[in-house]
C-alpha cells in the first residue's frame, strides 16, 4: 500500500462516525465524528460562552449556565479529549473540592460553605473540559476562545468607560462602583484583572500580524488599557505590568532569529508607549488623576491596623495554623473578620484545610512548570505564541492572588485551561486539510 493510500486509510479510520478515538494516550476515549451541524453549533456556543463571560453583574450569570452546558456537550460529541495529563489536572481539582466539602462541616453556615465549594467544583470541571477542547484542535480552538474573551472584554470596557465618563446619561450608576469603573462586573478589581489576558492577546496579534493589519488590535489594546486604568485596581495594574513583562521576555526568548527578536522588542515597546500615552492623556482629567494618586500608594487606610487588610491576613495565618482541616469557605468574613482574607492561598487553606490549600498551591506551581516546559520545548511554531499569551496572563493572575481572593474568577480557570490544553496537545500541528496530526501516535485525525 502506498504512503498516500495509508494516510487516506488512517484518516478514514479516524473520522469514522462511530470509530474509537485514535488517541491511545487518552484517559477517556470519545468517538470522533465528521464535522456536523451539531459540531458547528457547539463551536458557536463556545464563542458565545466566552463572549458573555463579562456579563457577571448578577449571579448566577449567563456564562455559568452556558459553561455547565459545555461541560456536558463537548465531551458528549467528541469535542473534548481528556488525556492522562488533563485527568491528573482534574484530579487535583477534585481533591481540593473534596477537602473543601469536608471543611464545610466546621463552618458556622455549612450550607453556604458547601455552595461556595460547589461553585469552585463546577469551575474546575469547566476548566478541564475547555482544556480537552483545546487539545482537539489546539490553534483553532484556542483562537476561538481568545476571540470570544476579547469580545467580552471590549463590551465590558465600553460599558465601563461610558459609565465612568458619563458618556451616556444614567450609565454611571450602572457601570461604576465606589467612583471606579466596573463595567458589567460587580467588582472593579475583578473587572480590571479580567482585561489583562485580552490585552496580551492584542499584543500577540500586533506582533505577529503585518503592520497594515495591526490597527484594530492596537485600538483594542488602547481601549482595554484605559479600562484597566479607570478600574483603579492596584492589583490589576500590577497584573497587567507583570503579564506584559512575562509575555515580552518569553516571546523574545523563543524567537527563532535575531531579526525576530528585534521586531518583537520594537513592537512591544511601541505598544507599551501607546498604553503609556493613553494613561497620560487620561491623567489630564482631574478626577482620574486624583484617584490614581490616591490608589497608587502602597497602603490605604483600610489596609493597616488590626481590622485592616493586613491585620486580617495575620488573623488568617493564625487560623490556618490552628485549624489543619480548615474552617469552611466564607466563614472567615462571617465569624472572624469584617471582610475576606484578600490572599487566595491563605483563603484556600481556610476553605479546604492544609490538604486543599496545599494542593491549590501545588496546582498553581505545577501550571507554571508545565506551561514553561512546553514553551521551551519543541512545541509547534504556531502554537507556542498562543501558549505564551495564556501563560503570561495566568502567571500574572497567580501572582495577584497574593493580594486578592481569586478562587472564583472565571477567567483564571480559562487561563489555566489554555495552559494545560496547549501543553498537552502533542507535538503535531493542524494541516490545511482540516486535520490535526498527533506526533505521539503518528497519524492524522480530523478535528471537528
Amino acid at each position: 500500500m502506498t504512503t498516500k493510500a495509508q494516510s487516506f486509510a488512517m484518516r478514514q479510520m479516524a473520522i469514522g462516525s462511530f470509530g474509537a478515538s485514535p488517541d491511545r494516550h487518552c484517559f477517556i476515549h470519545v468517538p470522533l465524528v465528521r464535522r456536523s451541524t451539531v459540531h458547528n453549533l457547539a463551536l458557536a456556543l463556545v464563542w458565545v460562552t466566552l463572549a458573555t463571560s463579562g456579563l457577571v453583574a448578577a449571579e448566577p450569570a449567563p456564562v455559568d449556565l452556558l459553561l455547565i452546558g459545555l461541560v456536558v456537550l463537548l465531551p458528549l460529541i467528541g469535542l473534548a479529549a481528556i488525556p492522562t495529563g488533563i485527568a491528573g489536572y482534574l484530579g487535583l481539582w477534585l481533591a481540593i473540592a473534596g477537602a473543601g466539602f469536608f471543611a464545610s462541616i466546621f463552618a458556622a453556615d455549612a450550607g453556604r460553605a458547601a455552595i461556595h465549594t460547589g461553585v469552585s467544583l463546577y469551575l474546575s470541571l469547566a476548566s478541564a473540559v475547555l482544556a480537552g477542547f483545546v487539545i482537539r484542535s489546539p490553534e483553532t480552538h484556542t483562537r476561538l476562545i481568545l476571540d470570544g474573551y476579547l469580545t467580552a472584554a471590549l463590551v465590558a470596557t465600553a460599558a465601563a468607560i461610558s459609565g465612568y465618563f458619563d458618556i451616556v446619561a444614567g450609565t454611571a450608576e450602572l457601570f461604576t462602583k465606589f467612583g471606579r469603573a466596573a463595567g458589567t462586573f460587580k467588582d472593579p478589581n475583578v473587572f480590571g484583572a479580567f482585561l489583562v489576558a485580552p490585552i496580551i492577546y492584542c499584543l500577540h496579534l500586533i506582533i505577529t500580524r503585518p503592520l497594515h493589519r495591526a490597527a484594530l488590535p492596537i485600538l483594542a489594546a488602547a481601549i482595554l488599557t484605559l479600562g484597566v486604568l479607570v478600574s483603579f485596581s492596584r492589583g490589576a495594574w500590577i497584573n497587567l505590568a507583570l503579564a506584559v513583562c512575562v509575555y515580552g521576555c518569553l516571546a523574545i526568548l523563543t524567537a527563532g532569529t535575531r531579526a525576530a527578536r528585534r521586531r518583537i522588542a520594537s513592537l512591544a515597546g511601541s505598544v507599551i508607549l501607546i498604553g503609556a500615552t493613553v494613561a497620560f492623556m487620561a491623567m489630564q482629567i482631574d478626577k482620574v488623576a486624583d484617584l490614581v494618586e490616591a490608589r497608587a500608594t502602597l497602603s490605604q487606610s483600610y489596609d493597616v491596623g488590626p481590622e485592616g487588610r493586613f491585620g486580617g491576613q495575620q488573623k488568617a495565618l493564625r487560623l490556618v495554623a490552628e485549624n489543619p482541616l480548615g474552617i469552611g469557605a466564607q466563614d472567615f468574613a462571617q465569624s472572624y473578620h469584617h471582610e475576606e482574607v484578600h490572599n487566595v492561598y491563605l483563603s484556600m487553606a481556610l476553605n479546604a484545610g492544609w490538604l486543599g490549600g496545599g494542593l491549590f498551591l501545588i496546582l498553581n506551581a505545577l501550571t507554571l512548570v508545565v506551561g514553561f516546559a512546553a514553551i521551551t520545548s519543541n512545541l509547534h511554531a504556531n502554537r507556542r505564541p498562543l501558549l505564551i499569551v495564556a501563560y503570561a496572563a495566568f502567571a500574572a493572575t497567580a501572582f495577584e492572588g497574593i493580594i486578592i481572593d481569586s478562587d472564583h474568577w472565571r477567567h483564571l480557570y480559562v487561563e489555566m485551561a489554555l495552559v494545560w490544553g496547549l501543553a498537552h496537545a502533542g507535538g503535531g500541528g493542524e494541516t490545511s486539510s482540516g486535520a490535526y496530526r498527533d506526533d505521539a501516535i503518528g497519524r492524522e485525525i480530523l478535528h471537528p
